[in-house]
């Protein structure tokens, strides 16, 4: 029981050290030794003690004690973490940001981190921990002098966004997009979007107060009608020239793109050395933010609107790849419909110097009976564009590339990580440009985790 009181209280008190992987311990930090889909974290127990873990909770009896006497049983270890959450939320009186979205919830939680602790102490759920064990571990990693503090809501099937929300209690709320995710068990976007909502919805969340909503398609007018009939206090709607934030102009000068923003009748110029719709989405989110807030907007224009790319959602990568200089434009974390296709018209009009583009594609997972439908629809959208190479992995763009007698750009098709390297191998050109797009946990995810070793430097 002391034990179990000095690490709850250690946990309340600290930030940043709950960690599930023992590759991420530093010293003094808390190793949650989780049951996976093959072992246990205790299999990885030993390497946490040793990489300086202070503490290690497990609720599975070890068959061999390491020296280190700090290690905590428990009977329920997710029951442990919802207890201990909720304890931990209920004593932060700081601003809390919840974000969901179809996609691009990362992103976003990363610009508003990056820009608000310019000036702020902020905290924020890492990588994309968004789910029921992401969420109660980024609250018990929470500071709890931080001014801000971010988490990412995410959802998989009904219900899950409404018992996440009770968790966080987010006062400000953003909703990114309704897309073309999970439809296996959504079925539809109208009951994405539904789900979307829970959020804001005040028997779930009484908190909550304003809601940033991207209000472009028909679902997302869903999600905006349901704000109204629940009396959010503020709505800023994001997307066509009716709403609160959207695009005014867009200007070509020279090899930089000039984009005028307006925001509650405010204009915000900003010079960017290309289009990037997902990029200029985030921004006039985190400037309507800023301007609702009353925080003054200089911070982002000061700092160069410099943000750091996320691993596989856009991060670039320059390789030394058969002896030749190979840049990786890594979109390898997740896609949809709609982010595969903006993610191949960006691709198709990044600036190459003469390199020769190499487009890698993996499935689209999730999307139910319509997925051979989307997957055809993608390789339309590769035709409307050329590029030098077409790479496809996976049994739905096998069949969808079947449905094509005629095409203009080269395609190879390659079902494993394996042939794909080889192929490269083989034919990769000095000075090529690759862009690879798919969902986690397919061929073409774990083939550029293989490519990232050839890293420059």
């Amino acid at each position: 029981m002391i034990l179990l009181e000095r690490i709850e209280k250690y946990i309340i008190k600290s930030e940043d050290k709950l960690k599930i992987s023992s590759k991420d311990i530093k010293k003094n930090d808390i190793f949650i030794a989780l049951k996976g889909s093959n072992s246990h974290g205790n299999k990885y127990m030993h390497e946490a003690i040793k990489a300086g873990a202070k503490y290690c909770i497990t609720d599975k009896k070890l068959s061999k004690s390491p020296s280190n006497q700090n290690i905590l049983f428990v009977e329920n270890i997710q029951k442990f973490l919802l207890d201990l959450s909720k304890t931990k939320r209920s004593l932060y009186k700081g601003n809390v940001i919840g974000i969901t979205g179809s996609a691009g919830k990362t992103s976003l939680k990363e610009y508003l981190k990056y820009y608000l602790s310019k000036k702020f102490k902020v905290s924020a759920s890492i990588k994309s921990y968004n789910n029921n064990l992401g969420v109660m571990i980024s609250i018990l990693n929470l500071n709890l002098k931080s001014n801000y503090a971010i988490f990412e809501i995410g959802t998989n099937n009904f219900f899950e966004i409404r018992e996440l929300t009770k968790l966080v209690k987010p006062s400000q709320i953003f909703i990114t997009n309704i897309l073309s995710t999970h439809l296996e068990n959504f079925i539809s976007k109208k009951n994405i979007a539904k789900e979307k909502a829970d959020i804001f919805v005040k028997k779930f969340n009484p908190l909550s107060t304003i809601l940033y909503l991207q209000k472009k398609t028909k679902e997302e007018e869903l999600i905006y009608r349901i704000a109204k009939n629940e009396k959010i206090k503020k709505i800023i709607c994001i997307g066509k020239k009716i709403d609160q934030g959207y695009i005014k102009e867009i200007k070509k000068l020279d090899s930089k793109y000039e984009i005028i923003i307006k925001i509650l009748n405010k204009n915000f110029k900003i010079i960017l050395p290309h289009y990037e719709q997902k990029m200029i989405s985030n921004l006039i989110f985190v400037l309507s933010f800023f301007v609702v807030n009353k925080i003054d907007t200089k911070i982002i224009f000061q700092n160069k609107l410099k943000i750091p790319k996320i691993e596989g959602r856009g991060s670039t990568h320059n390789l030394f790849f058969k002896n030749f200089k190979v840049k990786l434009i890594d979109q390898s974390y997740n896609a949809n419909p709609e982010t595969m296709i903006e993610s191949i018209e960006n691709f198709s009009v990044y600036k190459n110097n003469n390199r020769h583009k190499y487009l890698i594609l993996g499935n689209m997972n999730e999307l139910g009976l319509s997925s051979l439908d989307h997957h055809i629809n993608v390789i339309k959208v590769i035709e409307k564009n050329y590029f030098d190479q077409v790479i496809l992995s996976g049994d739905s763009f096998k069949k969808a590339l079947n449905m094509f007698s005629k095409l203009k750009n080269k395609y190879v098709y390659l079902n494993k990580s394996k042939s794909i390297m080889r192929y490269l191998e083989k034919n990769i050109h000095k000075n090529a440009i690759i862009m690879a797009k798919c969902s986690n946990s397919t061929e073409v995810n774990n083939f550029v985790t293989k490519l990232k070793f050839f890293k420059k430097g």
